[in-house]
């Protein structure tokens, strides 16, 4: 964890003097940092790549839950894992943001919430969602009551899944008083 912490904030300090910083605001920065700190856990770390079973079809995955360009035999150090993470998380914040364009002016909360629910189930299905569509509305509690349906992995109920949606919706409901 103090790997993934040291790397986190090189990654921030980086923001300064990279061309990434035209393109990542302090302010997503910080949630970016966030949902990193969040989704880490959830994930767990394998340097490792492994196969995925439990995706319809299996997946080569490493790390913090990478599958983009996975093949077997893959091995990352935790520095380079923490970075994977980091860097995968815009790739998944900036679609979902422009789905949901007003996310970026909800409370961190919410934004952690949704970041680390469109990391887990891809922005495809996140931004076609019911819970996309509750947010454009203006929805925010009933968008972050959709949270605890996505708990399913190859069409069965993963008990992982249910507690971590349910630590999204809390959080994503605590951070706009619901």
């Amino acid at each position: 964890m103090l790997q993934f912490l040291s790397t986190l904030l090189a990654w921030l300090k980086s923001l300064v003097s990279t061309k990434r910083k035209a393109t990542i605001t302090t302010g997503t920065a910080a949630i970016l940092a966030a949902v990193a700190a969040f989704v880490g856990p959830w994930e767990g770390e394998r340097t490792e790549a492994y196969l995925d079973r439990v995706a319809s079809p299996p997946v080569w995955t490493v790390c913090y839950g990478e599958t983009r360009g996975v093949k077997a035999g893959d091995r990352y150090s935790s520095a380079e894992c923490s970075e994977m993470l980091i860097d995968a998380l815009t790739d998944y914040y900036t679609p979902l943001v422009t789905c949901i364009p007003s996310l970026s002016q909800q409370p961190e909360g919410v934004q952690v919430a949704l970041t680390s629910w469109s990391y887990n189930v891809g922005t495809g299905a996140a931004c076609s969602s019911t819970l996309a569509k509750r947010a454009n509305a203006g929805r925010w509690l009933d968008a972050c009551n959709e949270l605890p349906r996505w708990n399913k992995a190859g069409g069965q109920v993963v008990q992982g899944l249910v507690n971590r949606r349910a630590a999204e919706q809390k959080l994503c409901l605590s951070a706009i008083g619901g």
